[in-house]
C-alpha cells in the first residue's frame, strides 16, 4: 500500500501544479489572441481549473473504473461549494456583483437536478453522457455570444486584474499551456493507479475514494485560485470559478465518461451524494442571489454552514472507509 500512497500524494501534487500553469498559460493565451476577460473569466478560468477532473475521470473510465470517474465529479463539486466557499466565505464574506454569475447560478441548479433524472434508471449511459457534452457545448456556445453583447461585468473587470498580476507573451503562454496538458495527462494516470490500488487495498468501491481522496485533491487548483483571487478582493472570480468548474463537472466530466464507458450509478449515489451536491448547490445559489430583498452574500455563517456540511460528510465517508477496512 505504501507505493499507491506515495503515487497518490505524488500525482496529486504535480496534478496541481500542472493545473495551475495549464490555467495560467491558456489564461494568458487567450488574452494575446483578443479574447474578452469576461470570456476569459467565464469558461477560461471557470473550466480550466476543471482539467485536473477531466483527465482524471476520462482516464478512470477508459481503464474499466466509472464509478471513480462519478466520484470525482461529485465529489469535487461538494468540496468545490463546501470546503472552498465556505472556507473563502469564512475568511471574508463574499460579495456578488456580477450579472453573468447571477444568470449562471439557476443554470447550475437546473444542471444538478437534471443529473439526477439521468441518474434514476441506474445507469448514466453513452446515450445520457451526449446529451451533457451537448448541453455543455450549448453552454460555450451562448457564453461566446453573451460575452459579445454584454456590457462592463465585476467579472471581467476582476479578470482584468487578475491577468494583469502574471502578465505573459502569446509564446510563453502556449508553451505552458502545452507542458501543463502534457503534465495533467501524466499526473492523472499516476493518481488514477494509486486511488484504484488503495480502494481495492481497503475493500472499498472506487466510488467511495472518487468522492473523497481523489475529489479534493483534484479541487485544489480551485482553491489555490479562489485564495488567489481573494487576496486581490475578487469576489466575483472566486464564485465564477465554482460555479463554472461545477457547470464543467456535471455536463463535460461526467458526460465524458459516460461517453467512454457506462456508469452504473447506485441508489446509494442518489439518496448519499447526489442530495447533498443538489442541497449544498441550492444553498449557494439563495446565498449568492439574495433572498427577502437582501442582496447577493455569501456571509461567514453561511460560509460555516457550507464548510460544515463537508466536513460532516468527510467524517461519515471516513466511517464507511474504515467500517470496509475492519470488515
Amino acid at each position: 500500500m505504501l507505493l499507491p500512497a506515495f503515487a497518490v500524494i505524488g500525482g496529486l501534487v504535480l496534478l496541481v501544479w500542472s493545473a495551475e500553469r495549464f490555467v495560467e498559460g491558456a489564461a494568458a493565451s487567450s488574452r494575446r489572441l483578443g479574447v474578452s476577460p469576461l470570456l476569459i473569466g467565464m469558461l477560461v478560468l471557470g473550466f480550466g481549473t476543471s482539467a485536473p477532473e477531466l483527465m482524471v475521470s476520462a482516464l478512470a473510465a477508459g481503464q474499466g473504473n466509472p464509478g471513480l470517474a462519478l466520484g470525482n465529479a461529485y465529489g469535487s463539486n461538494i468540496a468545490n461549494i463546501g470546503l472552498i466557499l465556505g472556507l473563502v466565505a469564512l475568511a471574508s464574506p463574499l460579495s456578488v456583483h456580477s450579472g453573468v454569475i447571477r444568470r449562471e447560478l439557476p443554470l447550475l441548479g437546473g444542471v444538478t437536478l437534471l443529473s439526477a433524472l439521468l441518474m434514476w434508471g441506474g445507469v448514466i449511459g453513452r446515450m445520457e453522457g451526449s446529451l451533457l457534452l451537448a448541453l455543455l457545448a450549448a453552454f460555450i456556445l451562448f457564453s461566446i455570444l453573451q460575452a459579445r453583447r454584454i456590457g462592463p461585468d465585476a467579472l471581467a473587470a476582476e479578470t482584468e486584474e487578475s491577468l494583469a498580476v502574471k502578465p505573459m507573451s502569446l509564446k510563453a503562454g502556449l508553451v505552458w499551456t502545452l507542458v501543463g496538458l502534457l503534465l495533467l495527462i501524466v499526473s492523472s494516470r499516476i493518481l488514477v493507479w494509486g486511488a484504484v490500488a488503495i480502494a481495492q487495498g481497503f475493500g472499498v468501491s472506487d466510488l467511495i475514494i472518487g468522492l473523497t481522496v481523489v475529489a479534493v485533491g483534484t479541487s485544489l487548483p480551485e482553491l489555490a485560485a479562489s485564495v488567489s483571487a481573494l487576496r486581490r478582493g475578487e469576489h466575483d472570480l472566486v464564485l465564477g470559478n465554482v460555479v463554472g468548474s461545477n457547470l464543467f463537472n456535471t455536463l463535460g466530466v461526467v458526460g465524458l465518461a459516460a461517453v467512454i464507458r457506462p456508469i452504473e450509478v447506485g441508489s446509494e449515489v442518489l439518496l448519499r451524494d447526489w442530495s447533498l451536491m443538489a442541497v449544498m448547490t441550492a444553498l449557494m445559489v439563495v446565498f449568492a442571489m439574495g433572498w427577502r430583498g437582501r442582496p447577493g452574500r455569501i456571509n461567514r455563517l453561511e460560509g460555516a454552514v457550507l464548510l460544515t456540511l463537508f466536513l460532516g460528510y468527510m467524517l461519515f465517508m471516513v466511517r464507511l472507509v474504515v467500517l470496509s477496512g475492519s470488515a
